[in-house]
């Protein structure tokens, strides 16, 4: 425990599929040094932990930072060790990332699923701050989520926990890559809006502040949508807050006053009461804040 409470730095590392982004975090959550790498391609296991190694030891030759907390695009096991699948890198499967991490580095190592990571970020130094039991709706190219109860990332017992985009809303909608039909994200993500539409978010959020009725019209149905869904969480997780990120989270003027109506209605006064609904504020540096976060809570617990 000694050694634990005598590191001053950890590593927040978000690595994604054309950038891994890394910084260095102090238990306050101030970064000193940062560090964006693009993603070597073909991003095979191999040659992604060779580039971990070296942006480590670019940005903190001196070994300050004593422990290293790492966001993966797709799931990792309940205990942080494995990365068990990662989206748009080549030949991920059961990658023990966080000993071969270890062995090279000699630094406590543990990892977590990019969108729980970016929840936890907000969790601690963005717009949940101050709240113990939130979840975090990443509304980007698909939907991720993160659970936190007690301040602490839920991942269930196999690590799997939080893919609240995967939720039905309509069991007859269009069909989903997880194998569900009318999930959430076939509603609510970016490519859903442009399978709708035929525009981006951005153009959509731009036609509705110039008055355009038909993107007026459509925001107030993508805040039904997105009601009705998270309706179904607020049952489960009775949650004092939930934060929208992602992309079209832009939008949230034009969405906001159909969904919280959609709530209003469907959900009992009793699972919603003195529930907060905001917007994220740490956009794409959310990711290598919540590693941070996991590695500090990773040390406590130790």
């Amino acid at each position: 425990m000694g050694q634990t409470s005598s590191i001053q730095q950890v590593f927040g590392i978000d690595l994604g599929g054309t950038a891994i982004k890394l910084g260095c975090f102090d238990r306050q959550g101030t970064c000193d040094r940062s560090l964006t790498i693009p993603t070597p391609q073909p991003a095979t296991p191999e040659a992604v932990l060779e580039a971990l190694l070296g942006a480590i030891a670019t940005l903190d030759p001196d070994y300050h930072c004593g422990a290293i907390g790492l966001g993966t695009p797709g799931p990792a096991d309940a205990a942080g060790r494995v990365a068990k699948v990662a989206i748009n890198l080549t030949g991920w499967q059961n990658v023990p990332l966080a000993d071969w991490l270890e062995a090279r580095t000699g630094r406590p190592t543990v990892l977590a699923n990019d969108a729980n990571c970016a929840g936890l970020g907000e969790a601690w130094l963005g717009a949940g701050q101050g709240i113990a039991n939130l979840i975090v709706l990443t509304l980007g190219t698909g939907v991720g989520g993160a659970v936190i109860l007690n301040g602490q990332l839920f991942v269930g017992h196999q690590g799997a926990a939080g893919e609240l985009g995967l939720i039905t809303l309509n069991p007859d909608g269009p069909p989903c890559n997880s194998g569900n039909r009318g999930s959430l994200e076939q509603y609510a993500s970016v490519q859903a809006i442009r399978r709708r539409t035929g525009l981006e978010p951005d153009e959509l959020g731009r036609r509705a502040a110039e008055g355009d009725g038909e993107a007026i019209a459509f925001w107030q149905a993508y805040g039904r949508d997105l009601g009705a869904g998270l309706a179904s969480l607020l049952y489960v997780l009775t949650p004092e807050a939930v934060i929208l990120g992602g992309g079209v989270s832009a939008s949230a003027p034009f969405f906001f006053p159909s969904m919280q109506a959609e709530l209003e209605q469907r959900v009992l006064p009793s699972s919603r009461q003195g529930l907060q609904v905001l917007t994220a504020q740490l956009g794409n540096q959310a990711g290598m804040v919540g590693a941070a976060q996991l590695a500090w809570q990773s040390l406590r617990s130790a």
